[in-house]
């Protein structure tokens, strides 16, 4: 199927590693141009090797930028770089930050405070300047990698859910105010997905149950009827048919991608 993104600048936060690394060959494999933005320029780098390891030829369609999202003047320079290398935005995909697993009785207004830093803002301070440029230009596309916890609370994830919930709402509210303007926003869903930030998230588990980690991953895969955890190449396959025009009437919308573990009707 052509999802007709050839030529389209992608611009991918945590695009370095994990599904945003994913993303970056589903759109490469589709012709498009990515932007990869980061706070570690060693793993941009590294992201850059791999891709042009695969795809031979591809280096003035890929560009590499360190920035902390957390910082809103910060990502609002990142966007320019990105569109002096590429050219105007047409697609961005947020999959980056992750807030910091904490237990409930370990939860202060400190963490709190950083798990909104750390996954909030991350993506609202590159959507806010984002989408007002694609606002001007009457197109564009974003979709948001928002983990599983902002649905389904966790006990040591309480404050990094509250982000991921609050980024749905986001989400959802964006796509609506700006859909006249031809911009659409969606967001995709996953539950655990093997990563190496899965296997951050593994150590917390573990501790609070007072169980290997190992046990832990066993525990969160038994507890899915599929009897696996979904790759990042499923995630961003998703993230792909989101952003194209195969989807051009598909905004507002929140997937999820579960394995079916939480078999609800919203």
């Amino acid at each position: 199927m052509d999802l007709h993104l050839n030529d389209k600048h992608v611009l991918i936060t945590g695009g370095s590693k994990g599904i945003g690394l994913a993303c970056a060959v589903v759109f490469l494999e589709e012709g498009a141009k990515v932007s990869l933005v980061s706070r570690d320029q060693t793993n941009l780098d590294a992201a850059r090797t791999a891709l042009l390891e695969k795809f031979p030829g591809a280096g003035e369609r890929i560009a590499v930028i360190a920035a902390d999202l957390r910082d809103a003047a910060s990502a609002a320079r990142a966007l320019d770089q990105a569109e002096h290398a590429l050219g105007d935005l047409d697609i961005l995909v947020n999959s980056a930050g992750a807030a910091k697993r904490t237990a409930a009785p370990d939860l202060t207004p400190e963490v709190w405070r950083n798990a909104m830093d750390a996954k909030f803002f991350t993506y609202i301070n590159m959507m806010d300047p984002a989408i007002k440029r694609m606002a001007s230009r009457k197109r564009g596309v974003i979709v948001n990698v928002v983990g599983a916890g902002g649905k389904v609370a966790s006990t040591v994830h309480i404050s990094g859910g509250s982000a991921n919930a609050a980024l749905m709402l986001a989400s959802a509210g964006m796509a609506a105010a700006y859909a006249p303007l031809g911009i659409r926003v969606n967001a995709v869903n996953p539950a655990a997905t093997l990563t190496e930030r899965l296997k951050e998230g593994m150590k917390v588990t573990a501790a609070h149950e007072k169980i290997s980690e190992q046990e832990a991953l066993r525990q969160a895969t038994a507890r899915v009827p599929m009897g696996r955890l979904a790759t990042p190449e499923e995630v961003a396959d998703t993230v792909a048919y989101l952003a194209s025009d195969r989807a051009s009437y598909v905004t507002g919308t929140i997937i999820t991608m579960d394995g079916a573990q939480h078999p609800i009707v919203v």
